[in-house]
């Protein structure tokens, strides 16, 4: 039995839920278009997704978390919403008379509130009914076609929890205190260089900022916030800043440079332009640089380096991306994403993945972030950005950023300083590369 529901829309529908996955429980064109069928498959198995499709390519449904039955009653369900997909994107109506969300009618399918009907008696029917508990435009929803093609119920399934955290990692005081000290006295392998330089790239909102702030306040002993950062639907940086952390206030600043660009926007024209991130990664770019995206850096600016030296370079690639959004990021970003990767590889500049709001993205995680490898929802995630971003899944990094806190936690501390000594791990690397290019240069001299 497959389902008719792509992996894509499958995502987009379990984004709204947590960790989650589906499972098809009822195919109305193989049961049969009845309540009957409906019910025999369906009933007491949790909460599901019911999903409706036309002949005229509209895919729509609702969601509720309460079990179906054939009580004849309404069941309350604050959580319950209707949805239809316009292209790929999600478009989700809320309850708005949660005491009255689902109805279990034994003669039909799924039935939400008054507004919406899948399978009514044993024809293959909708019933359309907005503002009746559920507030929703007809045309939007299904394009007021009212014979079902296919009818579809799902599972929400929890993912499970691994006994044993797949990934290794001790959360200990003393372990934060010999990472950080590890990091303060770190010096490239390479004299030219005092300080290594990581640059951020990633989709607007991804939390690029908010690693630097994060970062600097773990060395600086309390939660700070010097880089601008925060919820926009366009970029909040708009310069290209280079972030040195110090070891404490008024410390000397650690052997790592930070540097933030604006954020990947899919549209053409918007949010950094790739011919800028060439030249980030050349060392061409001054610092506090203001990106244009509809022109990229010429080499008449001021500040322009045309001769950037090692030390100017980037010696390390950060891409920064949203666990929450790891499933359903458009293809055009993902192709963005792809160009520069690509353009990275060949430079011979290593690339880790930081995987932010992992907290927000697992419930479990969210509980305690000593979960985070104990989650299979976060694994499954990490692998897709894996397959998605074209990286080994022992690139990618899960890290929750200082965002509402006030106070620091020392476990979230060790995923963080985690995250750095992987990116001084990777530049020792290309140092290295360096260093053996040079020497079978003057061999063969």
């Amino acid at each position: 039995m497959n389902p008719r529901l792509t992996r894509s829309q499958q995502k987009s529908i379990c984004s709204q839920l947590g960790s989650v996955k589906l499972q098809l429980l009822y195919k109305a064109s193989i049961h049969g278009f009845t309540g009957a069928a409906f019910h025999q498959r369906c009933d007491n198995q949790g909460p599901t997704v019911s999903v409706g499709y036309n002949a005229s390519g509209y895919v729509f449904g609702g969601y509720t978390r309460q079990p179906f039955s054939q009580s004849g009653q309404y069941v309350h369900d604050d959580q319950a919403f209707l949805f239809t997909f316009k292209q790929e994107n999600l478009l989700k109506n809320p309850v708005t008379g949660p005491a009255n969300a689902v109805r279990m009618i034994a003669n039909s399918g799924p039935y939400f509130g008054e507004a919406l009907v899948l399978v009514i008696g044993g024809q293959a029917k909708v019933h359309s009914n907005p503002g009746n508990y559920y507030n929703f435009n007809a045309a939007e929803m299904h394009g007021n076609d009212l014979n079902l093609t296919e009818c579809e119920v799902y599972q929400v399934e929890a993912f499970p929890e691994f006994e044993k955290p797949w990934r290794p990692m001790i959360w200990e005081t003393e372990k934060r205190t010999k990472m950080m000290d590890s990091i303060k006295v770190y010096a490239p392998t390479v004299n030219s260089v005092t300080q290594l330089r990581v640059l951020l790239i990633g989709p607007v909102g991804a939390g690029k900022s908010s690693f630097f702030n994060s970062i600097n306040s773990v060395f600086r002993g309390h939660v700070t916030s010097q880089a601008i950062a925060g919820s926009s639907t366009s970029s909040l940086t708009t310069q290209f800043r280079t972030y040195s952390v110090r070891a404490g206030r008024g410390g000397k600043p650690l052997p790592i440079i930070l540097c933030d660009t604006m954020g990947l926007e899919e549209n053409t024209g918007a949010g950094i332009d790739i011919d800028d991130i060439v030249n980030i990664l050349k060392g061409h770019l001054p610092d506090c640089y203001q990106f244009n995206p509809s022109v990229s850096l010429q080499s008449e600016a001021l500040g322009y380096r045309k001769s950037p030296h090692l030390k100017d370079k980037i010696h390390c690639v950060a891409y920064v991306i949203d666990a929450c959004k790891v499933s359903i990021m458009p293809a055009k970003l993902e192709e963005k994403l792809e160009a520069i990767r690509r353009k990275v590889n060949i430079m011979g500049i290593p690339q880790l993945v930081l995987m932010t709001k992992v907290d927000e993205a697992c419930p479990f995680v969210s509980k305690d972030i000593r979960n985070i490898y104990k989650s299979s929802y976060i694994k499954e995630m990490m692998q897709e950005a894996s397959a998605r971003l074209g990286v080994p899944l022992s690139c990618i990094v899960p890290v929750k950023n200082y965002s509402e806190e006030l106070e620091l936690d020392p476990n979230c501390d060790i995923l963080l300083l985690t995250a750095i000594i992987q990116m001084l791990r990777f530049a020792d690397n290309y140092f290295d590369e360096l260093s053996d290019r040079f020497s079978n240069i003057q061999t063969k001299e």
